[in-house]
């Protein structure tokens, strides 16, 4: 009880302060296992497409993060795993002994949907965005009926930028775009540059001030 509160009180927090509107483009909601694929700017990512989803589909979508990052402390293990039930993932490829697409496909063969971000990192620079993992492309090739949605998250980098601890209330949106899947064939790089191409195409034309700020970072 106490688990789902915490989640709850999360996702009316990140409507209040950022306002978010879901805006589905290429699909509609539905129950079934998806994988929810991001642009990755925030560590509330994951939070702001959950508040996103209609409230019936929230409890069967999980995050995946990382294990590093999310188990460093007891704050970050409760939330991570108790109040919204991530698919902790094993970055080290040293010491992990689990394979890191496993858990994923056990989640989706359980009836869930996934939050994925196939960046592997928050993306801080002047791109908008960075070259995918491999790991989007396995979890393709294991699991090819299910469908693949781009989801870009707009303005959450502004609302929490990195270091920062008090978020900037700005309106924010996460545009659900078109499904895809793994084509027959389909080679790791080839499925890689198009469902990224896929995420790009969701992303707002940035404004004059935007432009001129990427250039001067170059």
């Amino acid at each position: 009880m106490i688990d789902n509160i915490v989640a709850v009180a999360a996702t009316a927090a990140a409507h209040l302060i950022t306002g978010v509107r879901g805006d589905w483009l290429g699909c509609v909601p539905e129950a079934r296992p998806r994988i929810y694929f991001a642009n990755h700017a925030s560590h509330g990512d994951f939070i702001l497409i959950r508040t996103a989803l209609p409230p019936e589909l929230r409890k069967t979508t999980r995050p995946v993060a990382a294990a590093d990052y999310w188990l460093k402390s007891p704050a970050r293990r409760y939330i991570a795993v108790k109040a919204f039930n991530s698919v902790l993932i094993d970055r080290n490829v040293i010491t992990r002994t689990v394979d890191p697409v496993e858990p994923m496909t056990t989640a989706l063969d359980e009836g869930s949907s996934l939050i994925l971000f196939p960046e592997g990192t928050r993306n801080t620079g002047p791109s908008l965005l960075l070259p995918f993992k491999r790991g989007i492309y396995y979890l393709a090739q294991r699991r090819p009926d299910v469908e693949l949605v781009p989801v870009w998250i707009d303005n959450l980098n502004r609302v929490m930028p990195k270091g920062e601890f008090v978020p900037v209330p700005l309106l924010c949106t996460v545009t659900f775009g078109a499904p895809i899947h793994l084509e027959e064939g389909e080679r790791k790089p080839d499925f890689c540059t198009r469902s990224r191409a896929a995420l790009l195409a969701l992303a707002p034309e940035p404004d004059e001030e935007t432009k001129a700020a990427k250039e001067a970072a170059r």
